[in-house]
């Protein structure tokens, strides 16, 4: 059935299941043989690809840390007094052990960020591990998972204002235009927006560290008679009771370190040999810093202020060090926080950048500003998202809380489930430092023990997050699943056949057909070494279920003469025959298999490296995953 010069469409005896109206728009085309010698302007964007992949990798050590940094630290303001609230004197205790949990997922993090140094994390890494439709589940609670950031964040720092302040609009007002200012800050570029990220951390930094000192010397002259009283009234009955109380603020306390979940999202934009000493600079401070704090509070003031809903933390700078203090830390929390923004909104642009690669999303979110290389698309979609959020939780500060809880944890427990994944899946890819799995199924279970507690303390969180998750998803499955969204609607245009009697009806079904085949003839490559069939069915059969295309390229690097593996022309001939709805071409390429070719092939072909998919590289490769760009969909 196959035309000798390859024309026409692939055609079938089945009945179709469209009665009244056409299916030729199902069947591809025959797929062609093609030898190909890349060109010297081809070659010359290739290295300019990777030049410019050099170029990205612009945050250091410090720059790195201070963009998830002001949201790991600047937490301490709002996570006090929840933890107080169902630890009460215990809350020391709860705020050391909640971050030294993550000793457990800083390995887990480093392997996976050195086995797949690509940014949007872990979406990134389920998509190179397991299946797109995963993948696209852990997106949406990363891109909820930003927006909370941001919200709470900027919601925290107008409720800070308010408390010291009287201000002439309502609180939630403050916050919209936070995120505004946040907007425009964005469009500055990453390397501009980490410069102001670090000037703010140290800021913040120094101001914590001058509170504590102020406060240490005011304990010293009042003595312990403030922290005996709290204790007195505040202590639990029994041991039991203790106990669980601690638990309880160990499940809010991890909350002090949100943002921690952010650094490897831009993981890409980091100088290599920096991630590990980023992730040491946020988890570092977090065991010493809030558990100081919490025990200062208690030792200065009542229980009953920290429970009474006022500002914590400026409350105790006026009681250790006056007025000045208290202006000192106010205009601290507003701004740390502030850099929490950003934090939410520089973690969002690379999820978006990497959606739009995988075409999930719109080529327009990849266009950015000349000046600065900012993604303007993305940073208003993103800004416009976490404002349509907040509204719709009704300006409710606490209400998004809730939801960010869960969406927090679930997120961190991706992380280890990735790795779990990676070993299983693609064992090759493992980085020079291999992980016990006994810490993996660790942070497995406290992950899980976490999430279990905040659902008990507070029931109403599992509804805002389902709520949520549930609507994102549902968005991101439409957007990934659009051709078959149009399957369905021209189904039922064929079901009314009283519809295709007039002009305009009719032109309904030709829109449609022209529609779906325009966009099922973007084309995917497969990259291969082999002619084994079943490894090539495997990996045809992951693009049709993973990608929405009919035009799919099976690439075979070779630069000798007569080494072309022999059955693999026949082998693509018969994947081309067994899969009617996709176009399979064969391309040899005369050269060498190396990321300067591939992505010089990329451009010759008019093809992005991420929707270029290969095996898993062995372990004695030479060339990171990050420096193909293209996707691993086999072992």
């Amino acid at each position: 059935m196959r035309p000798k010069d390859g024309s026409g469409r692939k055609l079938t005896a089945l009945p179709s299941r469209f009665l009244n109206l056409t299916n030729d728009f199902e069947f591809a085309g025959w797929g062609t043989l093609q030898n190909l010698s890349l060109e010297k302007d081809d070659i010359a964007e290739g290295e300019a690809r990777l030049e410019e992949l050099a170029r990205s990798r612009v945050l250091g050590q410090f720059t790195a840390s201070a963009l998830a940094g002001n949201d790991v630290l600047g937490g301490v303001f709002y996570t006090l007094p929840a933890v107080v609230a169902v630890a009460g004197v215990y809350s020391p205790i709860s705020l050391f052990i909640a971050p030294l949990v993550l000793f457990l997922w800083r390995p887990v993090m480093e392997a996976l960020a050195s086995a797949l140094p690509i940014s949007g994390a872990p979406y990134t890494y389920i998509l190179n591990v397991s299946t797109k439709s995963f993948a696209l589940v852990s997106a949406a609670l990363l891109l909820l998972d930003f927006a909370s950031t941001s919200i709470i964040s900027a919601a925290t720092a107008a409720s800070y204002l308010a408390g010291e302040v009287t201000l002439p609009f309502p609180a939630f007002v403050v916050a919209i235009l936070i995120l505004i200012l946040f907007t425009l800050i964005g469009l500055t570029g990453t390397r501009e927006s980490a410069r102001l990220a670090l000037i703010v951390l140290i800021f913040h930094f120094a101001t914590i560290v001058a509170l504590m000192l102020a406060a240490i010397v005011h304990w010293s002259r009042i003595g312990n008679s403030q922290l005996a009283e709290n204790w007195t009234q505040f202590q639990a009955p029994s041991p039991r009771s203790a106990v669980l109380q601690v638990f309880r603020g160990i499940c809010l306390g991890v909350l002090g370190v949100t943002g921690f979940e952010c650094a490897p999202s831009y993981v890409a934009r980091i100088t290599p040999g920096n991630f590990p000493k980023v992730l040491r600079n946020l988890h570092l401070p977090t065991i010493f810093l809030n558990f100081l704090v919490m025990l200062l509070v208690l030792a200065i003031l009542p229980v009953q202020t920290v429970l009474g809903g006022a500002n914590v933390l400026s409350v105790l700078a006026e009681r250790s060090a006056g007025h000045w203090m208290r202006i000192w830390v106010v205009v601290d929390a507003v701004t740390v926080l502030c850099g929490g923004v950003l934090t939410g909104l520089l973690s969002a642009c690379e999820l978006f950048e990497q959606l739009s690669r995988d075409r999930v999303i719109p080529a327009w979110f990849l266009k950015t500003i000349p000046r600065t290389g900012s993604p303007y698309m993305s940073v208003f979609v993103f800004m416009l998202f976490s404002g349509l959020l907040y509204a719709t939780a009704g300006a409710s500060l606490s209400i998004v809380s809730q939801m960010f809880s869960l969406v927090w944890l679930t997120v961190m427990i991706l992380f280890p489930i990735s790795l779990l994944l990676l070993k299983y899946n693609r064992g090759r890819l493992q980085g020079p430092k291999p992980i016990p799995i006994g810490i993996i199924f660790a942070a497995l279970c406290i992950g899980a023990c976490v999430f279990i507690g905040n659902i008990v303390i507070a029931p109403s969180t599992a509804g805002y997050f389902a709520a949520y998750v549930v609507g994102i998803v549902s968005l991101f499955a439409l957007a990934q699943h659009k051709i078959h969204l149009i399957h369905w609607v021209y189904w039922l245009y064929d079901q009314f056949p009283s519809l295709h009697e007039s002009r305009f009806s009719k032109s309904w079904g030709t829109k449609l057909i022209n529609h779906t085949t325009k966009m099922k003839k973007q084309p995917v490559c497969i990259l291969v070494k082999s002619d084994e069939i079943h490894h090539l069915f495997r990996m045809v059969l992951y693009v049709q279920n993973n990608e929405e295309t009919s035009c799919l390229k099976i690439i075979h690097f070779n630069d000798t003469e007569g080494g072309v593996p022999s059955e693999l022309e026949a082998n693509a001939k018969i994947l081309d025959e067994a899969f009617p709805e996709i176009t399979i071409d064969l391309v040899i390429v005369r050269d060498t298999f190396e990321p300067t070719k591939v992505a010089a092939l990329a451009h010759r072909l008019k093809i992005p490296t991420s929707l270029m998919f290969m095996g898993c590289p062995g372990r004695g490769s030479p060339y990171s995953i990050a420096d193909f760009g293209t996707r691993i969909i086999a072992l």
